[in-house]
């Protein structure tokens, strides 16, 4: 998770990152981890929001909120899309949407 965030803040070009994922295979709350640390060592200077669904999606979205991290959590692809075109519009994410 840490390199592919890594990759995507190497590009200049981006202005926030989406991460959406339906975990079958691999667990949210494996994948909520992996996003924590990526942001924990990149400490990046854009928005990041979260869509976790699937497998230990409440244990995902747990350890996000908790992380004390500025990650925003959206529950659904339409909340998580809109997060990301308000953060680049330059409106504020609201923080309370971290469910």
């Amino acid at each position: 998770v840490e390199k592919a965030f890594n990759l995507v803040l190497s590009d200049e070009c981006i202005d926030d990152i989406l991460i959406n994922i339906f975990a079958g295979i691999n667990l949210c709350d494996w994948v909520a981890e992996g996003v924590i640390q990526a942001v924990r060592n990149s400490e990046p200077s854009i928005p990041v929001i979260v869509r976790l669904s699937g497998t230990n999606v409440e244990e995902g979205r747990k350890m996000i909120r908790e992380s004390g991290l500025a990650i925003v959590s959206a529950t659904t692809l339409a909340e998580s899309a809109e997060m990301a075109v308000a953060a680049v519009a330059g409106k504020v994410v609201a923080a309370a949407s971290n469910s």
